[in-house]
């Protein structure tokens, strides 16, 4: 499967008779799916199914789905909230009656305020409405559709950059392998002449001691383990982008590991070359971290 981004925007428009609607879905990042609807007073009912739709589809970003719908003026109707309508008119009364002074709202103000009257459309027959909801749903399906395309789009423009950072964080892994190399002949080279300096004084140090000192500084120098497993990483990395499909949280912590690996590197190294190496690694392990942030 190929990889897909979290990012996108598709819109779909549709209609009947008596009225038109257009479905705007955005996708962002997102650490799991979360699934958003803003619809107009009186289509609430559809929420449900909106966001099944949706988790059909995708297993990671933040999507917002919004539902537009016009015409129909012909087929509205107003509604009071009246539990809404009567709390007011008691607050009202209460503080009026603290303070007569006060002017008392009229029906009018109180009926300006917001969510006390709502347009809503008029209930349709019962085939009518049916017709209604299964085309809605259907725009929304396109919308839906066309949404994961872009992501795709996006997915497979993403793939190309995140595969140039794992083959640069492979060539550098095989750069500081050869200048590790080189590092240990070096510090073997100056260690020999440390060595003969303090033997050749008066109180020479037991060469059991120096064997001990000589094997500890190896063991802390010593960084192949981590290219060994850098080198492990960048096969599991490419594993994961030929698997394809929902691999970004995966290829986050393989990003995490990159870095984890090249710090220490960098702890280890003594080589201004070595040393360079890692910290260029670790840009390069940054940037592939901040792709694959945005891969499903």
């Amino acid at each position: 499967m190929p990889l897909s981004s979290m990012t996108g925007f598709a819109r779909a428009d549709g209609g009947d008779a008596a009225f038109g609607w257009t479905w705007e879905a955005r996708s962002v990042n997102g650490k799991g799916l979360d699934v958003r609807c803003r619809l107009p007073a009186g289509w609430d009912a559809l929420e449900a199914e909106a966001r099944q739709a949706a988790q059909d589809r995708f297993q990671r970003g933040s999507l917002s789905l919004t539902l537009t719908v016009t015409g129909g003026a012909d087929n509205q109707k107003v509604r009071v909230n009246e539990a809404l309508l009567d709390s007011l008119v008691a607050e009202c009364e209460t503080w009026h009656a603290r303070h007569p002074w006060l002017a008392a709202p009229g029906l009018e103000g109180l009926l300006g305020i917001r969510g006390v009257v709502e347009v809503v459309p008029a209930p349709p027959g019962e085939e009518t409405a049916r017709a209604r909801r299964e085309g809605i749903l259907a725009t929304l399906a396109e919308a839906l559709d066309a949404l994961a395309d872009a992501r795709a789009q996006e997915g497979a423009r993403l793939e190309g950059i995140v595969r140039d950072h794992v083959d640069r964080i492979g060539a550098l892994v095989g750069q500081a392998r050869r200048e590790a190399q080189g590092e240990t002949e070096r510090r073997r080279a100056r260690l020999h002449e440390q060595v003969s300096e303090l033997l050749s004084g008066e109180t020479p140090l037991p060469e059991e001691r120096v064997a001990q000192e000589a094997a500890l500084l190896a063991a802390r120098s010593d960084v192949r383990e981590e290219l060994d497993r850098l080198d492990a990483h960048v096969a599991a990395t490419r594993g994961l982008l030929d698997e394809g499909g929902a691999v970004g949280r995966r290829l986050d912590f393989l990003g995490q590991e990159f870095n984890r690996e090249a710090n220490t590197l960098c702890s280890k190294a003594a080589d201004v070359g070595l040393s360079r190496t890692g910290m260029e690694m670790k840009a390069a392990a940054d940037q592939f971290r901040e792709q694959v942030q945005n891969i499903e």
